[in-house]
This record gives structure tokens, sequence and C-alpha cells, in this order.
């Protein structure tokens, strides 16, 4: 019989549905199964919007070499999607999976009803049926997928499986850059990224932390997270509820912190931000910083520091609150690294509003900064403003920035001296080793240079004493 049909009928004790229309899902699933192919039975509930999602995922199972079953007994697991609109549809689908799991029992949930929450506040479905083998709200294709990949592994197929889970990696093997969003919904008039790459559009968390899963399984140590705007991870999806390993957990920035935190945990790896703007709810992270979840470091693209220069810029945060911001962060977490990059000669700049960015640069002590001197971009509307200044000012005042902030990492470098610090090993060589602090970035920051040591290999942690420094780098010798 076909796997698949759009409402629940009265289920055959070895059939994981009984036909009424045939769909195209249905007549995919229907081909003849090869013997030695896993074997994945399809219970579908429901609207046409449910019965799409299961012909999504009933053809990417054919799509991997999975055969589709007509019967709970031929069937390695099986996959019920439910409906949970009306009373009447969720008691129809809680009695489809408990159904399946004693026919079969070997159960994923997915659907409207997984995303329902119970009288205690955990899942209905899970409350009902604790014996399931996960639960994801709708449209969770690759949230299932890694499920059914979990509890069935997946047919070996020569051409696809020449390609590991977490893809082909351009960085070192111990580190690699994790992307949860694309685009911005800011309209800075020294920037063109949105008319590149448009607004905003977050990656729902489950599959943020999948990916993530398959980097450290692969063998990665520190993940770099990166974005245009990590702060506004979520804002375009309203912060929707999407699942984590069948949990039901909002797409926002904080509870990805805490979901990368946990996982990188069991991994003994690192999790590090990227171009996080200072707004307020970046405060919930500081606490997971100093649980240990994920490095105390932090990547705010300030750019300048004077409101009159940042309101030209059109940043969608003011410079007023920023020294408050940053006092009130090392309060909560001492270690914390703050690294930034500014804009020096940007036009309408006058020598007070750089003398003010000078002042902010001391009064701030930023471990790692960058600076540019403003350079016109084609097509970005900071081009039409008036005050531009001459590439001989541009370029002075970058020097003068930067021979302030190298006195500051001079003297923040050379307080480490003496202290034992972890570094996460980047390359080893005859006279030495080449590594990194919690406090450094992959090529954009610092590094510490190792004396030689047989022990140290790439990719790898070791505890190392800090013998010296000067205005970039660090020097050390391995412990023990």
């Amino acid at each position: 019989m076909p796997p698949v049909n759009v409402k629940r009928p009265r289920l055959a004790p070895r059939s994981p549905s009984r036909a009424g229309s045939r769909s195209g899902a249905q007549a995919a699933a229907s081909k003849p199964v090869v013997s030695d192919a896993p074997r994945v039975g399809f219970v579908s509930l429901g609207c046409p919007k449910a019965l799409v999602d299961s012909e999504r995922i009933v053809t990417q199972l054919r799509a991997e070499g999975y055969a589709v079953s007509s019967t709970y007994q031929d069937s390695d697991l099986v996959i019920v999607n439910t409906c949970g609109f009306i009373d009447e549809a969720v008691q129809e689908s809680l009695d489809a999976i408990g159904e399946a799991l004693t026919e079969n029992g070997k159960v994923i949930v997915t659907g409207c009803l997984g995303a329902k929450a119970g009288e205690s506040g955990g899942s209905l479905v899970g409350q009902a049926h604790p014996s399931v083998l996960a639960i994801t709200g709708p449209h969770a294709l690759e949230e299932v997928m890694g499920h059914v990949h979990t509890h069935l592994p997946r047919p070996h197929d020569p051409f696809s499986d020449l390609v590991p889970e977490a893809g082909i990696k351009l960085t070192p093997r111990h580190y690699a850059y994790l992307k949860i969003s694309e685009g911005c919904n800011h309209r800075c008039s020294f920037c063109i990224i949105p008319a590149m790459r448009g607004d905003l559009v977050s990656r729902p968390i489950g599959e943020v932390v999948r990916e993530a899963r398959a980097l450290f399984k692969s063998g990665v140590r520190e993940l770099l997270v990166i974005s245009q705007d990590t702060s506004a991870y979520g804002v375009d999806l309203k912060y929707r509820t999407d699942f984590v390993d069948g949990r039901p957990v909002r797409t926002r920035m904080t509870e990805l912190c805490r979901e990368l935190g946990l996982l990188a945990r069991e991994y003994d790896a690192w999790i590090r931000l990227h171009y996080v703007y200072p707004y307020p709810h970046v405060d919930e992270v500081l606490p997971l910083m100093a649980e240990g979840l994920i490095l105390p470091y932090l990547d705010v693209p300030f750019q300048h520091s004077h409101p009159d220069v940042l309101k030209r810029m059109k940043r969608p945060a003011s410079g007023e609150r920023n020294i408050e911001r940053i006092q009130g962060w090392r309060k909560w977490v001492p270690e914390l690294t703050v690294r930034s990059t500014f804009i020096a000669g940007f036009p309408g700049e006058t020598e007070e509003h750089f003398e003010h960015l000078l002042d902010f640069l001391k009064e701030a002590q930023l471990n790692r900064v960058g600076c540019f001197a403003y350079s016109p971009v084609e097509g970005a509307s900071a081009n039409e403003l008036d005050g531009a200044l001459p590439d001989e000012v541009r370029e002075d005042r970058r020097k003068r920035f930067m021979a302030v902030q190298q006195r500051i990492s001079r003297r923040l470098l050379k307080q480490r001296v003496g202290n034992v610090v972890r570094v996460l090993v980047d390359s080893v060589g005859p006279q030495g080793a080449l590594a990194r602090t919690a406090s450094d970035a992959p090529q954009i920051d610092g590094v510490v240079q190792v004396a030689s040591h047989r022990s140290l290999k790439p990719g790898e942690f070791s505890s190392v004493l800090i013998t010296g420094s000067d205005a970039h780098d660090l020097m050390g010798e391995v412990q023990g």
C-alpha cells in the first residue's frame, strides 16, 4: 500500500497508511523497494501544507537511497507527520504515533503537533509518548533527515560519500567559520553589502546547530560565528521557535550562543563571536562567557565614537553609551577581550571629531583594534556627503590612531607575562609553534610564539607560560 496519505485513515496493523488519493510523493514512494536499502515507513496527516512537507521529506529520503516501505513490519523506522490544529486532529495524531510505536517501535515525529507544548511546558508528544526517537516541528526537512541519519544511517553512495558531512573547508582542519545569517537590515552610508546581499535572512537555529555538530565531529576545535550583524540573528524570523534535538528553541542570538556553547563543551572546543553590534540584549551573552560556554571575546564594529560622525555613517547604534557598555561587560567578565574596527577620515570628520575618537580609544582600552582610512566605495551613499578629506589627511589620522592603539596593546599584553594560558596550536615548525589564546581570532589578531616542543600538534590545546610580549604578540613556553 502507498505509505503517504493526506488524512489519517484507519491504519492497518502492518501498514503505515491506507491509500486515499495518490500524490506525487505516493507515486515516488511506491516504486519497488531495493532489498538491501534501509526502509522508512511514512504516515502523513493534516492539511496540504503538511503534505508538501511530507513530499519533501520522502523526496529527500529517496534521493539519499532510502526505500519508503508500505508496512510497519518492513520498515526500519517510521516517520509520522502530525497535525495539531484542533482537538480531534491532535488525538488522531497521538493515536497514529501510538500505533506506529506499537507496530514498529522506532518512530520519529514531525509536523505541527511536534511544536505543541504540553501542560507542564514540555513537548506534548514527548509527554504522551516518551519513547519516540525524536520530535520536530513543521517545515523541518533537515532536522528530520538528521534524526533519520542518527537512527538509520544513510546508504553508502560512492559519489556523495566522497564529500564529508561537514562539507569541504578551506580553513585548517581545526577551525571553521559558521555563518548564521546572510544580508543586513542596516543602511550604513559607507557600505553596499545590503545592495549586494539583500536584507537579513537568518538560518533556523536547528539547522545552524546541526552544522556545528557536524563540524565538531569532523575535528574542528574552534567555531567562529559570523554574519553581517550577529546581534540581529532571528529578527527577520521574529525569533521563531525551531527545534534542536527535538527541543523547541527560539531562533535568537542568546539561545544560539547557549546551544553552541553546550555543544562546544561536549567536544572540548571554542565558540568565538564576530560582528556583534552593541545592542542591549548582548548583555545576555556575558553570563554564558562567565560559565565558560563561549569564549570571553566580542568583535564589535564600533567604527567611530563621535555622535555626529556616527549619524553621517548611519550606524544603527550611537556612541554615547559604548564606554559604559564596555565597562559593564568587563565587570561581568573581567577577562573579556574586545576587538573592534574603526574608520578614520570619514567625510565631514573634523579634528575635534578625531580627537574624540582618540579619547574614546584611550578610555575604552580595547584589546584588539583595526583602523582603515576612509575610502569611497562605488555605490555607497557616503560618496555624496560633503566634507571629503584629502587622502593624506585620512592616512595621517589612521597612523595616529594606530600609534595610540599600539601603546595600549603593548601595555595590555605585557600584563599577561608570567601567566599560564590555554592555547590552540595552529602550526608547528622546527623553531617552535604558533598558537592562539582565547583573545586571538585567526588571521586578524595576534599569536603566541611558543618555543620548540615535540609534544605540540596543530589543532590541539596546550598550556603555555607567557614569557614575553611586544605590541601585537606573546611569547611562551609549554608547561609540563
